[in-house]
């Protein structure tokens, strides 16, 4: 059973969530004066009367709504289902997503937690060719294996193809939904909305039976760029849904890569405009990794870093073995494969990698998903 406080809590988030005008803008702008959803409909006229753009009928709608039960349809429906709700004051929401401007006030999820690893998402049309998908499922399932989540819509087509890539590969996949979490839509991918939920995760923002409407999806997009640090369209026409997660994404900060096509198909004149717009070409995984190590590495800095670690510290503070003092010496602060380490040191990986751990352990070099490795700029 839910606890009365958690429920009170929730009554309040979805009562103010459904008011009229509440989009996820006004939303966090009312939390972030208030501090809650509970705050926002104790304050009075005057405190509300100071939060901007706020309408005379969204402001009468706050003063006069009773919130208790709100949430009741919702967490039934989550209790008996193994749902869950997450807002974003929650440890376990999606931590990109919560820093673009206007994130889902809470998102209900079905699966596993992934929130806190690296994602990237894979989209693209509905109607690939064979190379879009195979090019779809080989960069997710490649993706999936270096330690990244595969973040995509649940459509036919690419999307599909790339969560299956990352499930073949034994990796993790989250759809997001452009309907509530208990509608499988498109129908076809009945089968894989209930392999993801055992092995990844599912997401919507949206009320549990709501519909696909076709304008819940562009704002779904949002949420598929937001949750990841890059965007990859694989194969997308000059008007494919896929170019308005891009163009989020790259609104967000977010990298946008796109993998060319036959310059004959339409379906490659999307990719080759986001080409053309400074999109990073993108012909294997590798490519992906190399664009996002920097990010991944300034995101984890000062999180899970070894006491006394090697930044603004000298080499000879540190005791180091000839071999340590060899491996670390070959090191950039730019990630490097083990492979590439391996070949440039001519050391066996399994050696390399023992001596990596006790780079790791002084806190002298740092390990990125992929078996990427670096220096954490430890000086001469």
């Amino acid at each position: 059973m839910v606890s009365s406080p958690l429920r009170q809590r929730l009554d309040a988030w979805i009562a103010l969530r459904k008011i009229p005008g509440v989009g996820p803008l006004m939303f966090k702008r009312l939390v972030d004066r208030f501090g809650s959803p509970e705050k926002v409909f104790a304050a009075n006229r005057r405190e509300l009367c100071k939060i901007e753009g706020l309408s005379g009928k969204i402001f009468h709608a706050i003063l006069g709504t009773d919130f208790s039960g709100a949430a009741e349809k919702e967490i039934a429906f989550c209790r008996h289902n193994g749902c869950r709700i997450i807002t974003f004051q929650d440890e376990e929401y999606p931590y990109r997503l919560a820093r673009i401007p206007d994130p889902p006030p809470y998102v209900y999820a079905f699966g596993r937690d992934f929130s806190k690893d690296p994602s990237v998402a894979v989209v693209g049309t509905r109607s690939p060719t064979r190379y879009g998908i195979s090019m779809a499922r080989r960069l997710s399932a490649d993706l999936s294996a270096m330690g990244f989540v595969i973040i995509s819509g649940m459509a036919l087509g690419i999307d599909s193809a790339a969560h299956v890539g990352a499930l073949d590969a034994g990796g993790k996949t989250v759809a997001v939904l452009g309907s509530g979490i208990s509608v499988i839509y498109p129908r076809q991918n009945r089968g894989l909305y209930y392999r993801i939920a055992e092995n990844g995760t599912i997401i919507s923002e949206l009320p549990v039976h709501e519909p696909p409407n076709a304008y819940n999806f562009p704002a779904r997009n949002r949420i598929i760029s937001g949750m990841s640090l890059g965007t990859v369209v694989v194969e997308a026409a000059s008007k494919s849904g896929s170019l308005i997660t891009a163009r989020l994404a790259a609104e967000q900060g977010r990298e946008v890569f796109a993998v060319p096509g036959n310059i004959n198909s339409y379906k490659s004149t999307g990719t080759h405009d986001l080409l053309k717009q400074g999109a990073k070409l993108v012909e294997r995984a590798e490519d992906v990794v190399e664009e996002l190590a920097p990010l991944l590495l300034t995101s984890s800095a000062g999180a899970g870093k070894p006491a006394g670690c090697g930044a603004n510290r000298s080499k000879q503070d540190f005791d180091l073995t000839a071999e340590e003092l060899r491996v670390y010496d070959a090191l950039d602060p730019y990630p490097s494969h083990i492979d590439e380490l391996s070949r440039r040191l001519a050391m066996d990986a399994g050696s390399l990698l023992a001596v990596l751990s006790n780079l790791e352990l002084k806190g002298m070099a740092m390990q990125m998903p992929g078996k990427y490795f670096c220096s954490t700029g430890a000086q001469e």
